[in-house]
């Protein structure tokens, strides 16, 4: 699996969910067959803000297992006013077409990754971006 070198924060561990946060992002890994819905989302965004409160934060999504992403999802975080933005890392042809399919409902930054690393540099560069852009 590819996960950062660093330990994460904090650890959640749901039924159809793994999240591990970080400093300025969280990683969800989901489990094989999920459907992503609405219910799910919200409750992943309610720990999200827990845990960064007003901080700006970026979501990655690693998509090692396959599931399906109700598109709807997307509209409700676009009301997270601190959620920086969104990777979505997988080598898996499949879950690359979903995502960029899913791009087209998230208008907030929305990147595809190979690798954990690469989103994670990304992450920060958009959340110094996120950071000087409120300073303004």
């Amino acid at each position: 699996m590819n996960l950062p070198t660093n330990s994460p924060n904090k650890n959640i561990a749901l039924p159809f969910v793994t999240l591990s946060f970080y400093n300025n992002y969280f990683i969800g890994i989901f489990k094989e067959g999920e459907l992503v819905t609405i219910e799910k989302s919200n409750l992943i965004s309610s720990y999200a803000l827990d845990f960064f409160k007003d901080k700006p934060f970026v979501y990655i999504s690693n998509r090692v297992n396959s599931y399906a992403v109700n598109p709807e999802i997307y509209p409700d975080m676009l009301g997270i006013s601190n959620l920086a933005g969104f990777a979505v890392v997988s080598k898996n042809a499949m879950a690359l077409k979903n995502a960029k399919f899913e791009k087209m409902f998230f208008k907030k930054p929305f990147e595809i990754f190979n690798t954990i690393d690469e989103a994670i540099v990304w992450t920060d560069t958009l959340i110094k971006e996120h950071i000087s852009n409120k300073a303004i």
